[in-house]
């Protein structure tokens, strides 16, 4: 196993920085955000050009990981696959293709991103879309030797109503992805909060797990009794607002690492354990983000074993 840090939370750096900074705080791999760059882009990261990706940008990013001693363990691309607006999914699956790409390009053997949903659309309307129109994702990943890792966040901010907008958030759903060639980004955050133990889904299901995200949560069970298990309906602006749970840096919440990545060396995992940052307590600045991916390395990093 090792441990890594996905690029997005620090947006305004350049790869370069990133690399070189993780590098110095005992990180050994990088999970890189390939959102597309340009107008219309918010606050998602671009940290490699892969829509114009020259022989130049492989050999610049080939010899920055031979200056840092990092690797690559993904390329991070997490959209909604099934959008409603058919020209925002074409974009966004033209851009996922140019992601498996540049992987292949550069050897790197996973892509992220999410299964999506269209929220106006039952559950089990999008489950018959996506058997029509993901495969053919799938079929261009394998033809380039790139697995499709979906992360099971519940992206809940994609729904109106607050409910799952990403159908990967359970193992039930995650077998029905299996069966469509997808694999998992397994990160057990999502699954603490809505109440399945992460140590559960692990052996059941390791042979699917090619990277893992570290995110941790905490819970605030005084206010689920008042807002109910979907959140509060004042949002105050803010669609991801709960109002009874938070995400955090590993450490700071209520998953058990040791016990998560004792379970990992048992059933031997060797993938990527990547730090996810959206810790609103450690954000609002790069020195506070840096901040919250130390507290995360402190954590993580003396139970992996070299």
């Amino acid at each position: 196993m090792k441990l890594g840090l996905l690029t997005a939370c620090l947006p305004g750096l350049s790869l370069d920085e990133i690399a070189t900074w993780a590098s110095g705080e005992g990180y050994q791999s990088l999970e890189v955000a390939v959102w597309p760059d340009g107008p219309g882009r918010d606050f998602e990261a671009s940290h490699l050009p892969v829509a114009a990706f020259s022989d130049a940008d492989e050999d610049a990013t080939r010899e920055l990981l031979r200056r840092t001693g990092l690797e690559i363990s993904s390329l991070a691309y997490y959209e909604n696959n099934l959008h409603p607006d058919p020209v925002a999914r074409e974009a966004i699956r033209t851009h996922l293709k140019l992601v498996i790409d540049v992987a292949a390009r550069l050897g790197v053997d996973s892509v992220g991103t999410f299964i999506g949903r269209d929220p106006g659309l039952s559950v089990a309307e999008n489950l018959r879309e996506g058997e029509k129109i993901l495969p053919e994702l799938v079929d261009h990943a394998t033809d380039h030797g790139v697995r499709i890792v979906i992360e099971n966040c519940v992206m809940e901010g994609w729904h109106p109503d607050g409910y799952p907008g990403n159908l990967a958030y359970s193992p039930e759903l995650w077998e029905w992805m299996f069966g469509l060639g997808f694999y998992l980004n397994w990160d057990p955050s999502h699954l603490t909060w809505l109440g399945i133990d992460p140590l559960t889904t692990i052996e059941p299901y390791i042979d699917r797990i090619v990277h893992t995200q570290a995110k941790d949560v905490e819970t605030f069970p005084g206010r689920r009794d008042r807002f109910g298990f979907f959140g509060t309906v004042s949002k105050g602006g803010n669609p991801w607002e709960t109002g009874w749970w938070r995400y955090r840096v590993p450490g700071l919440g209520e998953v058990d690492w040791r016990r998560v990545v004792d379970r990992f060396h048992e059933l031997g995992y060797t993938g990527t354990l990547s730090v996810e940052h959206e810790d609103p307590v450690w954000s609002g600045s790069p020195e506070r983000v840096k901040q919250g991916l130390r507290i995360a390395q402190r954590t993580l990093r003396p139970l992996l074993v070299e």
